[in-house]
């Protein structure tokens, strides 16, 4: 049995001068709609306590484009800045429905610079990209083909921090559910092991900041040395990114890669609900916490699992799965972090802390099926 998806994916490329130019331009005025529709939205929802339709902000746009002051919104493609809107129209229908926070203005240096093209405004034929307003096709590195036969729905244009571009192709693609399998497997995150699984395997923490730390280091104390507003201080802002980016590019590998194997050999998988959020206020741990990102992980097994039709059970942050006796039950009055083994007073069996609460956190999961 298969079913159909909509997947990006995304690649990078490498534009021409003149194409670079026209992105940055485009980056620029989508920042801009974006940010005086928020401004304007909210003067509406402060003042007269109404909500702006879509209809509404997209009407300001071509009065803006036919001012002296905003005209050159008219040099790039009407369809990114469209977009944007339709982007601000989605935030704030989150925030009214209490699922997300009032939206923010995007910043020129914090937030990510993109665009987004629908079907009108790019050409993809013969394996090429060709975006509105440019003459020749982008550059780009098909590291992996597209599925057969598909054709993008939107493409989304970006750079990041490093000076990187990058073109995310939406597309239908159509993924076979794998074979049922009669087992699962709980999983315990940690520090000391990435991930305990209840089949008493460990899996290294890789730590992956921590390996190119010598190297941020570095990059962040040449970064302090430049003049403010310098070409070279650009410079150096770019390698400080790069640093960064071979950091999260390696740590996004390996969990994809770890990820696709707990779904595709087991038919169940069983994690806790970690609160990432109030545990990296722990100054000491939190550095090794975020580059755990078990957050990054829990979201990719969630899909994954809905993809090929496995299921992903999340327990309560609150069961006592390194307290418990996997074998008898009995609960432990205290265990402290130091505590790696221990041994049930109840049934004298000795237990690997991480491998006892995964086999914990398992039973616990299935019992909730």
């Amino acid at each position: 049995m298969a079913r159909v998806v909509k997947r990006a994916f995304k690649y990078r490329f490498h534009p021409t001068p003149e194409q670079a130019a026209e992105l940055a331009r485009t980056f620029g005025c989508v920042r801009l709609v974006y940010n005086r529709a928020l401004q304007e939205r909210t003067r509406a929802y402060q003042t007269d306590g109404r909500q702006v339709t879509y209809v509404e902000s997209s009407a300001w746009l071509t009065a803006w484009k036919r001012t002296a002051e905003l005209g050159f919104l008219s040099e790039v493609s009407s369809v990114p800045l469209q977009q944007a809107l339709r982007h601000l129209q989605t935030g704030f229908a989150n925030f009214f429905a209490r699922r997300a926070r009032y939206p923010t203005f995007k910043s020129r240096k914090k937030s990510r610079a993109s665009a987004e093209y629908t079907r009108s405004a790019f050409q993809y034929r013969d394996g090429q990209l060709t975006l509105a307003k440019m003459n020749g096709p982008l550059a780009i590195v098909w590291s992996r083909p597209l599925p057969d036969g598909a054709v993008p729905s939107t493409a989304t244009v970006s750079r990041d921090a490093a000076g990187r571009w990058f073109v995310s192709l939406l597309c239908e693609d159509v993924i076979a559910r794998l074979d049922p399998l009669p087992h699962g497997v709980g999983v315990d995150a940690g520090l000391a092991s990435l991930l305990t699984l209840s089949t008493g395997e460990k899996i290294t923490n890789p730590r992956h900041e921590r390996r190119d730390r010598e190297r941020l280091a570095r990059a962040r104390k040449d970064l302090a040395r430049k003049q403010e507003d310098s070409a070279n201080r650009e410079k150096a802002k770019q390698r400080v990114a790069r640093a960064y980016a071979r950091i999260a590019d390696r740590r996004r590998d390996f969990l994809h890669k770890l990820s696709t194997r707990l779904v595709r050999e087991n038919q169940v998988v069983v994690i806790e609900d970690l609160n990432v959020r109030n545990m990296v206020k722990n100054h000491s741990l939190a550095r090794a916490i975020s580059d755990a990102a078990w957050r990054e992980f829990r979201t990719m097994l969630e899909y994954k699992a809905d993809w090929y039709g496995r299921e992903l059970i999340v327990v309560d942050r609150w069961f006592p799965s390194s307290k418990l006796c996997s074998a008898c039950g009995r609960k432990a009055a205290e265990m402290p972090l130091g505590v790696r083994d221990w041994v049930c007073a109840g049934c004298g069996r000795i237990h690997d802390r991480d491998v006892n609460a995964a086999r914990n956190i398992l039973a616990a999961g299935l019992a909730e099926r």
